[in-house]
């Protein structure tokens, strides 16, 4: 990933935070003759190895799973908030025009080797802890428990657990920083005014790096 300096974000509780806000991730794995690619979320270990563990599933007739466990590094991509940003948006176009529209994100990459595991133990520890992370914003929060033993162990075996050990994080927060305070205060006000939660999420971090 091509990473600015000024955009770059190192902090490892900041890219953790993003994993752990936006878990749905883009999982890249080498195929064999093409890159296999799947979309699933991600549970995010911090104390487990030097930059964290992510651990996850996969339908057992998803391919992917079975070019796991080589050489060669995964890396799962998180996306975080993101927005366009149109220039009418920015002071500087009312001093002397020279601005055009650009993209703003927060994205990490996780870079890792990758196991395929099968174990039945494994998995339903995997479950459980990812249900109760999302369960826990809800009123009345559902367990794996909740639903009878025989029917999770079938469910069970038509999935294969995903296990990546971070070797190297890698945060890109492309939030105007190169922009004058001016025109990053018209950037923030601008996506304020769109009142979407993306567009609301990406003004909030233009603020925070605009000090």
């Amino acid at each position: 990933m091509y990473v600015p300096s000024h955009f770059e974000e190192t902090r490892s509780e900041v890219l953790h935070g993003l994993i752990h806000t936006h878990p749905l991730a883009t999982l890249v794995a080498p195929g064999g003759a093409e890159l296999a690619v799947s979309h699933i979320p991600l549970l995010l270990d911090p104390a487990h190895g030097p930059h964290g563990t992510l651990r996850g599933h996969v339908a057992r007739a998803n391919p992917l799973w079975r070019s796991l466990g080589g050489p060669m590094a995964c890396v799962a991509i998180f996306q975080g908030p993101q927005a366009y940003v149109t220039p009418s948006w920015y002071a500087s176009k009312h001093e002397h025009g020279k601005v055009v529209p650009t993209w703003n994100y927060a994205v990490v990459h996780a870079h890792g080797p990758a196991r395929a595991i099968e174990d039945p133990a494994w998995l339903i520890a995997h479950l459980s802890a990812m249900t109760d992370v999302q369960e826990s914003r809800q009123a009345q929060p559902w367990k794996v428990a909740d639903a009878p033993k025989e029917y999770i162990e079938r469910l069970m075996q038509a999935i294969v657990g995903i296990e990546i050990g971070i070797t190297s994080l890698r945060g890109s927060w492309k939030v105007s920083q190169n922009r004058s305070q001016a025109d990053r205060l018209g950037v923030a006000a601008g996506l304020r005014s769109r009142d979407d939660e993306a567009s609301r999420e990406m003004a909030s971090l233009v603020m925070q790096r605009a000090g």
